[in-house]
């Protein structure tokens, strides 16, 4: 099985430095030494996160940069993602966050399931065993109100649409057109989303323990929030 871990990052130096030894790791420890592959998709980070995965692309020869001229967006960088890693032979595509929030020791849990027929594999925050260490009850209000309004508006039956951590067939990704969902930001997960489940894909959440960023601030934006909220709207109007 060939799978790739696609990463985005801007500003992601320190925490970047730490995830991608974790990752390849693991990868070691369950024989994914040449089947799995990193590929970082880093904005033109200020912060020279690039030159520190330039540095691991000379250790690690499953390691992978695209280097792109701004930041454009959540949604761009994991489309700009995707089509490199179904270029390098993917059969499964992972989305992990680049600030050690996601615990790369779960991707043998995804793989598990995926085994077991599912399409798509969601780390889940808001299901039985999950948790949230660390997260005031403001912001997990925050967090549970945007997903109910997901679930409720676009009517994604999941009970964590903005996960960013997932599995998914490169098969079903492929039925997907990727440059059509636009959205650049955040919006991007629930859009893609509402895609899968459109095709029928088969979708499993899984718990996870959500960590908090190790080092840097979230790149979380009001345009974000309002993309979120339109792309809700829009997606009700396409539903079947």
């Amino acid at each position: 099985m060939n799978l790739s871990i696609v990463i985005p990052t801007y500003n992601e130096k320190e925490n970047i430095t730490v995830l991608i030894p974790q990752i390849v790791e693991v990868f070691k420890q369950n024989g994914f030494s040449t089947g799995g592959k990193i590929v970082v998709v880093d904005d033109n980070s200020p912060d020279g996160t690039s030159e520190v995965v330039e540095k691991f692309m000379k250790r690690y020869k499953n390691v992978f940069l695209l280097n792109r001229n701004a930041k454009t967006g959540l949604g761009s960088a994991y489309i700009a993602g995707f089509e490199y890693a179904l270029e390098l032979g993917a059969d499964i595509i992972f989305e992990m966050d680049g600030d050690c929030s996601h615990d790369p020791n779960d991707i043998v849990r995804f793989l598990d399931e995926l085994e077991n027929g599912y399409d798509v594999i969601v780390g889940s925050r808001y299901i039985k065993e999950s948790g949230i260490p660390k997260w005031s009850f403001y912001r997990r209000l925050i967090s549970k109100g945007g997903n109910f309004f997901a679930r409720t508006v676009a009517g994604i039956p999941i009970h964590d649409c903005t996960s960013g951590y997932r599995a998914i067939r490169a098969s079903i990704l492929k039925e997907i057109a990727l440059d059509e969902l636009n959205v650049d930001g955040y919006a991007f997960q629930i859009s893609l989303l509402h895609a899968l489940v459109e095709r029928n894909a088969k979708i499993k959440e899984i718990p996870i323990t959500f960590r908090e960023r190790r080092s840097g601030e979230s790149k979380l934006g009001n345009g974000d929030v309002r993309e979120f909220f339109i792309t809700s709207f829009r997606l009700r109007l396409r539903r079947k």
